[in-house]
């Protein structure tokens, strides 16, 4: 993937950063050669990106012919938008009130450059606020505010609190950095760019680019060390290079093919956000923000599958309008379970009518709805891991000792966990694997992990997991290897398939 800083005057330039090739707006817009480049990834720095300028058609014209544009036009509208940048996460407006504290002044002005500061305290909020408005140059203006009803009482010496407030942010073309800055955007973009810029050996033995994201402080990541050495290997083999990138890489997504997400999902989080911009940039993402949602919520997943006629354990949903009559006419012990828990937690299980009601008022809290279940008792659980609609593994989670769950959890964390037995998918029960291909086709075609309770001889569904666990020598006990090389197989036929669709005229 060849990589293009495109100006409007590559002779005023003013900037040297080695090894990526500096090209006019006008050339880029107009000369055959870049319009037959089948894959570029195109640095706007043009002076505007007002509406029409050359600026404004480099981005419009990268998208339409399958280049990756930094900024996009979407981002140059964002920008634009001050709803937009009004609407900031709560997480970016604590960031900001941190790191401006120490500011007696009432305006800042907060300059960065390929995501970065010169000021090294401003550097999280310079990252985010690019994430959030990827261009490789921006301006940030601060204003502090006083906070609504603060103002003390009459007579009162104490001053009204205020808060800082984004009040604009704007992209800026590279002559308007001033020259002391200069040298530090040269530094940055190096930075930026190092790794981006290809060999052209590398791009012909890995012409695709796969993001795999992680999460370092995920005390229960979906995949061990291990496994995510195996994914990379595997992505290598098949022609994609793969970087792990985390939460802070939100503005490089627009570099990459594909998004494998191996981070634990959830829809108020960053990773939801991931999924949600890898699907808009056109990358092929794993799982998918749909599925996400889908399989998140365990209350949706109940109706779904009992719409379709897939056999689960007997289940109701608990609101407070049902909670007395339930109280009385379920069987126990059962399971009660918040929609959006995972690996095993937010899951409890109740043994009579006094602990049922005390619980699922705690869970009502947070939930308008819960879910409750009849508890099954079993040794073990099925584990079916389902991509591309094709079974993948098939293992047998086996109970925590003196636990009801596979997973114990304590106060601290993992207390225990139970053994496992992976399995070829031949030598699982048909009807096991059956009912798991079906619960997973409902929700889409990602990868999935169902799980299911055998009993008296009947199968029926737990719940559908996206992004299930892939630790090395579990879940690939069975297949080795070559558990990692069909993921990346579906990734690389993804990824060929899309690039076709964009190419057909």
């Amino acid at each position: 993937m060849e990589t293009l800083i495109v100006v409007n005057s590559p002779k005023n330039w003013g900037f040297r950063i080695p090894s990526v090739a500096v090209v006019s707006a006008r050339d880029y817009l107009t000369q055959t050669q870049y319009a037959q480049h089948r894959d570029a990834r195109v640095y706007n720095l043009c002076r505007s990106y007002r509406y029409l300028t050359l600026g404004y058609y480099v981005s419009l014209l990268a998208e339409a012919r399958g280049h990756r544009p930094l900024p996009t036009i979407r981002t140059i509208q964002d920008v634009r938008t001050q709803a937009v940048v009004q609407s900031l996460t709560e997480d970016l407006q604590t960031l900001a009130q941190r790191s401006l504290a120490p500011l007696r002044s009432p305006h800042f002005t907060l300059s960065i450059y390929f995501g970065q500061n010169l000021a090294k305290r401003y550097a999280r909020l310079s990252l985010a606020l690019f994430n959030l408005f990827p261009a490789p140059l921006l301006r940030a203006y601060f204003i502090r505010r006083e906070e609504a009803g603060t103002r003390p009482v009459s007579g009162s010496k104490a001053p009204p609190r205020t808060r800082w407030e984004l009040e604009s942010v704007s992209t800026i073309p590279a002559s308007d950095v001033p020259i002391s800055h200069r040298p530090f955007v040269e530094e940055a973009a190096g930075r930026f760019f190092a790794g981006r810029v290809s060999s052209r050996r590398r791009r012909q033995s890995q012409p695709y680019e796969l993001a795999i994201l992680t999460n370092p402080q995920d005390h229960n990541p979906p995949s061990n060390a291990k496994a995510l050495r195996r994914f990379a290997r595997a992505a290598e083999a098949h022609g994609m290079k793969a970087t792990f990138v985390t939460r802070d890489d939100y503005g490089r997504l627009a570099e990459f093919d594909a998004l494998f997400i191996r981070a634990t999902t959830s829809v108020n989080h960053f990773t939801y956000r991931f999924a949600s911009r890898a699907e808009v940039e056109g990358l092929v993402v794993i799982d998918d923000p749909l599925s996400i949602v889908r399989c998140t919520n365990k209350v949706y997943l109940a109706e779904l599958l009992s719409r379709h006629g897939v056999r689960t354990p007997p289940t109701t949903l608990v609101h407070v309008d049902n909670l007395e009559r339930l109280q009385v006419e379920l069987r126990y012990p059962c399971i009660l379970k918040r929609p959006d828990g995972a690996f095993s937690q937010g899951v409890h299980k109740v043994d009579d009518a006094e602990s049922f009601r005390h619980e699922a008022l705690a869970m009502l809290r947070s939930s308008d709805l819960i879910v409750a279940q009849e508890f099954v008792p079993t040794t073990f659980d099925w584990r079916v891991g389902v991509l591309d609609r094709q079974v993948l593994f098939v293992c047998r989670y086996y109970m925590a000792p003196e636990h009801w769950q596979i997973i114990h959890w304590d106060g601290d964390g993992i207390s225990d966990l139970g053994r496992f037995e992976t399995m070829p998918v031949e030598a699982a029960p048909a009807q096991v694997v059956r009912t798991a291909v079906r619960a997973a086709r409902l929700v889409g075609d990602g990868f999935y992990g169902v799980d299911l309770k055998e009993a008296a001889g009947r199968v029926a569904v737990l719940e559908i997991n996206d992004n299930p666990s892939v630790d090395g020598d579990i879940e690939d006990a069975t297949l080795g290897s070559g558990l990692y090389d069909r993921v990346m197989a579906v990734f690389r036929a993804r990824i060929e398939g899309r690039r076709q669709a964009r190419q057909r005229p």
